[in-house]
């Protein structure tokens, strides 16, 4: 069956209508079904990484202290081994020295470092 030029061609909107607004609800409940399903996922990788931070910060905790242990055995042998050499008060006073000059530097590059990010953060500029 042909269609002739004088029969106006059907209206593919009546047919389609209801069709369309099913695809709409459709669209809809999977929407909110995917909305659902995305929270529950974001709250329990949310319990996840929390779970995991206590663990983290337990152990980072547990690394700090025993480096503050062995820098102080370090520290200890180091002056225990100059005492012979220097004189105990010698060993003691070359080591403490040399610690604070060890800060100084540290404490001086940190303001360098810090100086250098305001002026980034403050101006938008600056080169390293």
């Amino acid at each position: 069956m042909t269609l002739s030029s004088d029969e106006p061609a059907p209206l593919a909107e009546q047919s389609e209508d209801p069709t369309i607004a099913e695809d709409l609800r459709q669209l809809a409940d999977e929407a909110k079904t995917l909305a659902q399903a995305e929270l529950a996922f974001q709250k329990s990788r949310t319990a996840y990484a929390g779970s995991q931070s206590k663990t983290i910060a337990a152990l980072l905790v547990v690394a700090a202290v025993l480096v503050f242990f062995a820098v102080m055995a370090m520290v200890t042998g180091t002056v225990i081994a100059l005492g012979p050499v220097l004189g105990l008060w010698g060993a003691m006073a070359a080591v403490t020295l040399s610690l604070f000059v060890l800060a100084g530097v540290c404490a001086l590059a940190a303001r360098s470092r810090f100086k250098h990010m305001m002026a980034i953060v403050s101006d938008g500029k600056g080169s390293r």
